[in-house]
């Protein structure tokens, strides 16, 4: 039994213990003499039967699935709910089934049974409060005795609170709070868990100059999530740090209480946010606790937070198959994997190679397969398309072929808004391997355990290898010029956290919500997910405002040049075609649409036709087949004119030999539109 194990059952035996031990002191301080001795006597016959049912309303009220070191109110509202239980059931027991007719007097009686319930609180509460308690001292010491750092936090009420639990938890090490400063004044002269708000962030000069003036030296500031609002200003607080000479931190968690929390250094990009889409945790612990999950490019900026995300969810196994030995190691050695009680592990695989791909799947045998293993560069990929081909298309097709072979659930396809209306070869190909997804999953509509497949786009992911946040950093770090493709280029921006997140979240909805459609209604459930990315971002602006938070004047200091649009790259980016139905999902922040896509008999001919261009070196081939597939990727081509208007196309022609075991009809791709449309302005209503 594993560890996790060992504290789990023992947590589980002293509450069956202290439910025995508070029937028995309830008798012991109600009764004396004859009718105590008359009740223990029965005790042997009642316990055995009452502590069994306690331990399944426990269970119920899952006292077992929270640690004491984090013991808090909930805890005590479900010890509260189900003491209360057990209380009833002792006077449904004692006033109607057993005391009437066997005995003619109450076996506990009303005054016994409130006393009873008074008892087991204390017994179920009083320990575990008691743990955190001596948790929270040992903590303390430990700060006392290795000189952690003294810190002001920076930031509202409430967020400044988890950071004291956190610390008191012993979760945040090495800090020592001595003041809170808060974007409100009103919140001035008041005290967090024994430490006073000083001020305000525009008096942090004075504040600071104050404690030392007491002997207290900061060299330290921690900022939580109001700090870096846009309302609480926080250029102006970086530019004040940056006057005083003192790091400013923030503090980042995989789990709730600030579990797993770490300080990390500021980063432009975490001003540079939106309001981020909440996602129910509740509903992906559920979903991932106990899975088998397996990440294809685990060590790149996406993959490598879904296995952190999937081991923060309560994941029993991880496996990370990743073709750079560099990347796998850096993963598997992450704090965040490391510390977990997910079992983590690793293999050198690249997705192109099919048998390695069944190899490494089937010995695995997952339960969620999330595919993020990808080559997405949009220069590199215009130059070099029979790699993209063979990585974004192929490689695909090895790892969804071999997971449905496996037997997952889900299985979920990182893909891209450049997908939609592509004019590259990175969304053309990223877009067949949404159409081969669809195509196989259309096949297994009906079947209650085969493998759901879906896909998930994303706009720019902040931060993420090669995007444009990393690469104005490091131009602005060398003193420019910031390089802009187009004044009017706009893009949509989401973190590293809502990325993984949202992954998380698709998988949970089609292998929930996406598994009731009966055989032939493939068209009814959702295939694509989007998450609700705001309004998209121009990145003239976006390089402005960066090089005034680096603390310099654009255009003065630090330079923007344009540099044109490069090849297969344009202007704005959208979520969804134009042709794709929109479905809901029930879900706060995320979209979906229903499948577009060709049958599958049709796209194996042109995986066969693709197989035989790439292997040619033959890009108008390759092309061809593409533009066959993705009728909006002929609209990139210059001087195209679109067809006159025609009748609708029929589906592709059936082939002579049919699929293995068709269970659906999938709706045929229909040709280009009279007017193609490449672009959807901002702001315009999705479809």
């Amino acid at each position: 039994m594993s560890k996790q194990g060992l504290k789990k059952l023992a947590i589980v035996l002293h509450d069956l213990v202290a439910t025995a031990l508070a029937v028995l002191l309830t008798l012991v301080v109600r009764f004396d003499g004859e009718p105590f001795d008359e009740r223990i006597r029965y005790l042997p016959t009642f316990l055995p039967l009452f502590v069994p049912f306690a331990g399944l309303v426990y269970w119920y009220f899952a006292l077992y699935q929270s640690k004491w070191r984090f013991a808090s109110l909930p805890d005590l509202a479900n010890i509260f709910r189900a003491s209360t239980v057990l209380a009833l059931a002792l006077l449904v027991v004692d006033y109607v089934l057993v005391s009437p007719v066997f005995y003619g007097i109450y076996f506990f009686g009303k005054i016994a049974i409130a006393l009873y319930w008074l008892v087991q609180i204390a017994l179920l509460g009083g320990p575990r409060l008691a743990y955190r308690y001596l948790k929270y001292a040992r903590s303390r010491q430990t700060v006392e005795r290795e000189g952690a750092t003294p810190t002001l936090l920076l930031g509202r009420a409430t967020d400044v609170e988890v950071i004291l639990r956190a610390v008191e938890l012993g979760t945040v090490k090495k800090l020592r709070p001595r003041g809170i400063l808060s974007p409100r004044a009103t919140e001035r002269g008041q005290s967090l868990r024994g430490v006073p708000v000083l001020g305000t962030f525009a008096e942090l000069e004075q504040v600071t100059q104050d404690l030392q003036e007491r002997g207290i030296v900061i060299r330290r500031l921690v900022a939580t999530p109001s700090a870096l609002a846009p309302d609480a200003h926080p250029e102006d607080l970086i530019a004040r740090a940056r006057k005083l000479g003192l790091p400013l931190v923030r503090v980042t968690s995989l789990g709730e209480g600030m579990r797993d929390a770490e300080l990390a250094p500021l980063e432009i990009e975490d001003l540079l946010l939106r309001d981020t889409v909440t996602i129910d945790r509740e509903r992906l612990e559920k979903f991932i606790r106990g899975k088998r999950v397996l990440v294809t490019g685990g060590g790149g900026s996406i993959g490598s937070e879904i296995c952190a995300r999937a081991a923060a969810f309560g994941a029993s196994d991880v496996l990370v198959v990743e073709s750079s030995e560099p990347a796998l190691h850096g993963v598997i050695e992450e704090r965040p994997l490391t510390s977990s009680d997910t079992k983590v592990e690793g293999v050198i695989g690249d997705i192109r190679d099919r048998a390695r791909m069944f190899e490494v799947v089937g010995a695995f045998k997952p339960d969620i397969v999330f595919h993020s293993a990808a080559l997405k560069q949009v220069p590199y990929l215009e130059r070099d398309w029979g790699e993209g081909v063979k990585t974004n298309v192929f490689g695909s097709v090895n790892v969804l072929d071999a997971a449905v072979e496996a037997g997952a659930r889900a299985v979920v396809v990182i893909s891209t808004d450049k997908a939609i209306d592509p004019v590259s070869m990175l969304g053309a190909t990223k877009r067949f391997s949404e159409i081969y997804a669809q195509a196989l999953d259309a096949e297994l509509v009906g079947r209650p355990d085969a493998t759901r497949i879906t896909a998930v786009r994303f706009g720019n992911v902040l931060g993420s290898v090669g995007s444009v946040v990393p690469k104005f950093k490091l131009q602005i770090a060398r003193g420019g010029p910031v390089t802009v493709t187009d004044r009017d280029m706009v893009r949509y921006f989401m973190t590293t956290r809502e990325a993984a997140d949202l992954v998380l979240t698709a998988a949970s909805h089609a292998d929930t919500e996406g598994r009731g459609a009966a055989p032939g209604d493939h068209e009814e459930r959702a295939a694509v997910y989007v998450l609700k990315m705001g309004q998209p971002v121009r990145i003239y602006e976006l390089a402005e405002r960066m090089i005034r938070i680096a603390g310099f004047e654009p255009g003065e200091e630090v330079e923007i040049e344009i540099t044109g649009a490069r090849p297969g790259e344009r202007l704005h980016e959208i979520l969804f075609a134009r042709e794709e139905p929109m479905t809901e999902t029930g879900i706060e922040g995320v979209m979906a649409a229903k499948p577009v896509f060709a049958d599958r008999p049709q796209v194996e001919r042109w995986l066969k036709r693709l197989d035989q261009a790439v292997k040619a070196g033959d890009r108008a081939a390759a092309e061809a087949v593409l533009e066959a597939a993705i009728p909006e990727f002929r609209a990139r081509r210059p001087g195209y004119a679109p067809a006159p208007p025609a009748q609708p196309a029929s589906r592709p022609a059936e082939p002579s030999r049919a699929p293995a075991a068709p269970l659906g009809s999938p709706r045929a791709i229909q040709p280009a539109a009279q007017t193609p449309v490449l672009v959807r302005a901002p702001g315009t209503q999705l479809p």
